[in-house]
Parts: structure tokens; C-alpha cells; sequence
């Protein structure tokens, strides 16, 4: 008898895949995965983002009115960062209970236990309303994968609910914060650095225009649970050397967003508020996703989670974005849940790390959710 996949062991296996983006490089490791859903009874189709990057599409049931259920995760992750890491961080080493590596949390221990909790699943899903599986490369840089899966005619089919298996300490989250990524560009004429008279210096004016940041006001009303928008000048760059007029300067921007503020009028404030000095350029632009909590499957969601908490779940929200910014409005806004077992604050850390216990019970909660809305 063939002994049932360990999602640890998984885990330990796509962690050993560096994936760091950029560049990414998702498409070795797309296929591992696509492999073990194809050998389920799963459909698998690839979707190829770039060159050795790639996002999969595994579905599985489907065959009643009642829509499927999606799954998602990414398996791209951040760089290593500049300070040393005391953990090899693309061994999989393990140590007192936890796993470390680069992307352990976030999020190849959510992606790994989404994989084995269909699997242990698939013999019972097929007359069942099934599974869309989204595994996305490219999420770390603005959900480019799950984007490109939004635009690709028959890339994804339906949803009447989503579960994103990001880093929450398996607790279900029922929303998370948007992002507006802008850079702020000024600028001005080049002169000699003696001779500053015959310039105009895009630096003084980008200086006037961070002041102007640093007391930027959101007018929209703070949401129930994420409460206000936030606003934070992340870099600014101006000038190429010492001895000239800089003749432009450049400001970035990051701003969270909450459901109140609608990302269109933020910029609108916000290039009234920074004037005409100022050309706002849009980099990354991902809207708020939030489920009511009343929802009768969050609710469910909720009563399932209870004996994995060890309480019943007050609702919260995540101040990072996911997939579900492109995902949700695809699939026409169903209720989602952002629920995995890596740890949030090692999202993105040096020695970053999962609980190899939160790893193993999340398979069984993934299950109980799988299982409840196919109800098999």
C-alpha cells in the first residue's frame, strides 16, 4: 500500500526549488506539482508566464450547478535579503519543530498542504461540485501570474468560493488590505553645480513633495476591521552626480488600501494635493478583498477552524495583498478566505521558518473545507 503524501515532506521538496523572483523560474516546480494532481485524476493545464516560468490550473469534479471551489497559492518567492542566513536557506533543513527556508511560510507550506488535502480528496471530488486549483508563479511582484491567468481567454473557469493559503497561522482571515504602488516623478533643467541659477532642481521639488506626503490625508471614512488607508514614501532617487543640477527625482510610493478608498480617487487627491510639479506613474494596482463576515460559508468556514484555533475565529483581516486582488473579482467577488499554516511574520525574514505542526493539521482543515463544500 502506498503510504499517503506528507505535506512536510513536500514542503521540504518545492523549498529545495529556488524560485527566488525575480527571476522566479516557477516552471520546474509548476510541474512537480501539475504531476502529482495529474496522477490524482486531476486536469492539469500550464500557462506559461515567461521563459522557466509558469502558473498551473488543476481542476478535478464539477459536475453539478453548484460551482467549484478554488484553491490558490504561488510558489514564487522574495530574495534572500543582504544579511547571512544561520539555515541553508534552500535545504529544507529541519529544527525543534519547524522548517526552515526561503518561502517556507510564504508560501510553499500552504501551496504543499492545498496539494495534499486535494489529493487525500480526489478519489471522492470527481461527481462532486470539485475543485479549481490555482497555483500561481509570479505573485510577489504584483500577482503577475494570477493576472496573466485573468487575461488568458479559458484560463480559469468558475468559483463560488476561495481559499487563499497564504501565512495566517492556519486562522481564517477574511479579507486583506489592497496596494497602490506609485512612483511620483519630478522634473527639472540640468546646469553645472556652480552655476545653479541656470537650473531648475527636480530634487527641491520632489523634497516639497514628500513634505506634502508626510501629511497626506485619506478623506475616506476607516473600514469596520482594516481600518485607514496607509501611505508610505518606500525610496526616492534624484540626481546622477554631485557637481550638477538634477534634472529629475523620483518618489515611491506605497500605499495600503482599505474597501472605503477606492484607488482612483486616491490618486486624484493625490495628484490635487502634490500639484502639477508632479507626474504620478501607476506600478502596482491591487484593490482591498473583503467577505462579510456573516457570509454563511465563512461562517462555516469559521465553525470548521474553531477546533484548529482552539477558539471560535473573530473576524481579521491581512494588512499584505494575495492573488485573491486578481482572483475574487474574476470568479464575480465570491466569499473568500485567506487561510494558511505559515507563520505572518516571517513572511519575507531572514531564517524564515513554518511550524511543521501547523503544516500537518492544515491538511486536515483544507480537507474538512474541501469536504464540506463538495459534501462528500
Amino acid at each position: 500500500m502506498t503510504k499517503p503524501l506528507d505535506a512536510v515532506e513536500l514542503t521540504k521538496q518545492i523549498v529545495q526549488m529556488n524560485t527566488v523572483n525575480p527571476p522566479g523560474d516557477e516552471e520546474a516546480c509548476a510541474r512537480v506539482l501539475g504531476s502529482l494532481l495529474e496522477s490524482a485524476g486531476c486536469k492539469v493545464a500550464f500557462h506559461k508566464l515567461s521563459e522557466k516560468r509558469a502558473s498551473l490550473v488543476a481542476r478535478i469534479g464539477g459536475s453539478n450547478d453548484k460551482a467549484p471551489l478554488c484553491l490558490t497559492g504561488h510558489i514564487d518567492t522574495v530574495p534572500l535579503g543582504a544579511a547571512p542566513w544561520s539555515k541553508d536557506p534552500f535545504a529544507g533543513e529541519t529544527d525543534d519543530g519547524r522548517l526552515y527556508g526561503r518561502g517556507t511560510s510564504d508560501m510553499k507550506c500552504g501551496v504543499a498542504a492545498l496539494v495534499v488535502a486535494t489529493l487525500g480528496l480526489a478519489s471522492k471530488l470527481e461527481r462532486s461540485p470539485g475543485l479549481e486549483l490555482v497555483i500561481t508563479a509570479g505573485e510577489e511582484i504584483g500577482c503577475e501570474g494570477a493576472f496573466d491567468l485573468v487575461r488568458e481567454q479559458g484560463a480559469l473557469d468558475r468559483a463560488g468560493a476561495v481559499v487563499v493559503g497564504e501565512p495566517t497561522s492556519n486562522f481564517p482571515y477574511v479579507g486583506h488590505k489592497g496596494a497602490l504602488w506609485l512612483y511620483a516623478r519630478t522634473r527639472g533643467v540640468t546646469a553645472h553645480g556652480s552655476m545653479p541659477d541656470r537650473g531648475d532642481n527636480a530634487v527641491y521639488k520632489a523634497a516639497r513633495a514628500i513634505s506634502e506626503l508626510e501629511h497626506f490625508q485619506f478623506d475616506n471614512p476607516p473600514h469596520k476591521l482594516m481600518g485607514q488607508a496607509t501611505l508610505n514614501v518606500g525610496t526616492v532617487h534624484g540626481g546622477l552626480n554631485i557637481n550638477s543640477v538634477p534634472d529629475e527625482a523620483v518618489i515611491a510610493i506605497d500605499i495600503r488600501s482599505v474597501p472605503t478608498s477606492r484607488h482612483e480617487e486616491i490618486r486624484r487627491a493625490l495628484q490635487q494635493k502634490l500639484g502639477t510639479e508632479v507626474e504620478l506613474e501607476t506600478i502596482i494596482d491591487l484593490e482591498s478583498v473583503y467577505s462579510e463576515p456573516d457570509n454563511p460559508w465563512i461562517q462555516r468556514v469559521f465553525d470548521i477552524s474553531e477546533s484548529y484555533v482552539g477558539s471560535r475565529p473573530e473576524p481579521k483581516v491581512a494588512t499584505y495583498f494575495t492573488d485573491a486582488a486578481a482572483l475574487t473579482p474574476a470568479y464575480g467577488n465570491p466569499p473568500t478566505i485567506v487561510l494558511g499554516p505559515g507563520e505572518p511574520h516571517m513572511a519575507h525574514q531572514t531564517d524564515e521558518y513554518c511550524v511543521i505542526e501547523r503544516v500537518e493539521s492544515s491538511v486536515g482543515l483544507y480537507e474538512q473545507i474541501i469536504a464540506d463544500w463538495c459534501h462528500v
